[in-house]
């Protein structure tokens, strides 16, 4: 049985054939599955699990299918759904997961994050970061009607897009000395993120021996995900018929 794992699916009305290519995934092949990791950014926006936003509830229907059926899934809050909490669990049958999360996949621990911790030359970001996830900046913005909040969140939107293109791409991206830091400090030699929308696969070296960065991509015109069984991993695009590599097929060790 597979792994599914996937990121960056920014599940939103303006896409909506996105959102119908993410629901025929969890009605088709990840039902299938063992597990499925979703690791952040689901949806494009999300307010609180008061927020019925379309496609949120016919998502919450189909996350609640593929959980009756047998398939564990798991998420990670992205800087897009950090907001997702006990609501949409007690809905759906997926457990939340703390960012970042040590995973057993076929006998090798994996580090799972959204990737957005790990951008850590931006400190501007950072501090934006720090202050959402503080319980009590939380509780107040739930708090508010959900019209104020939808307001609030697209001045923050503007905001954050126009200072993005006044920063050098590379603060943008993850530092390579965070990627280190975390990996050494959880013991394992393979992480899993998304947030930049690079799908790649990066070797690196930790402490003298190899290790893996895996990438995963955007939703936002394709469908990449990662694919994990007892044979290896692969980068794939699902829409293709054939399953486009982006990554050639890899052994389970790097």
């Amino acid at each position: 049985m597979s792994v599914f794992l996937v990121s960056d699916v920014h599940l939103s009305a303006r896409r909506p054939e996105r959102v119908a290519a993410f629901l025929s995934f969890l009605g088709t092949r990840a039902r299938g599955a063992q597990r499925l990791y979703i690791l952040g950014d689901l949806f494009d926006l999300w307010l609180g699990d008061d927020d019925t936003t379309p496609p949120h509830p016919a998502v919450l229907d189909a996350l609640s299918r593929l959980t009756d059926s047998g398939t564990a899934v798991y998420a990670l809050h992205g800087n897009h759904d950090f907001l997702m909490g006990p609501g949409f669990e007690t809905h759906t049958g997926c457990r939340l997961l703390p960012d970042p999360w040590v995973a057993n996949i076929y006998g090798r621990r994996v580090l799972l994050s959204h990737g957005d911790r790990l951008c850590s030359d931006d400190l501007e970001y950072q501090r934006w970061r720090a202050s959402t996830r503080d319980p009590e900046h939380q509780r107040a913005f739930l708090a508010q009607p959900l019209a104020a909040r939808s307001e609030r969140a697209a001045r923050i939107r503007k905001h954050s897009v126009e200072r993005a293109r006044l920063k050098p791409q590379d603060i943008l991206d993850v530092s390579q000395q965070a990627v280190v830091d975390a990996m050494r400090a959880h013991g394992v030699d393979c992480l899993v993120h998304g947030h930049t929308h690079r799908p790649a696969v990066h070797r690196l070296s930790l402490d003298g021996r190899p290790g893996v960065r895996i990438v995963l991509g955007d939703w936002y015109e394709g469908d990449v995900l990662l694919r994990w069984d007892e044979r290896g991993y692969r980068l794939a695009e699902l829409g293709s018929a054939q399953q486009t590599l982006i990554a050639h097929k890899l052994g389970s060790r790097p």
